[in-house]
């Protein structure tokens, strides 16, 4: 299941990259997509990951 979260976080963010119509392209816009794509789900892991530990205890 962690796993499953960090994949459809990483499929949501490319995906809207990809399929967002020209018309609201902007590089703040993209400056956003990239921090979501590259920073949020290695930061995200180590929460994900306890929370399960703690599940299986």
């Amino acid at each position: 299941l962690p796993h499953l979260a960090v994949l459809s976080m990483l499929v949501n963010t490319v995906t809207f990259a990809y399929v967002k119509p020209p018309s609201i392209s902007s590089p703040s816009l993209d400056l956003v997509l990239s921090v979501l794509y590259s920073v949020v789900p290695p930061a995200v892991n180590p929460l994900i990951y306890s929370l399960r530990n703690q599940e299986l205890k």
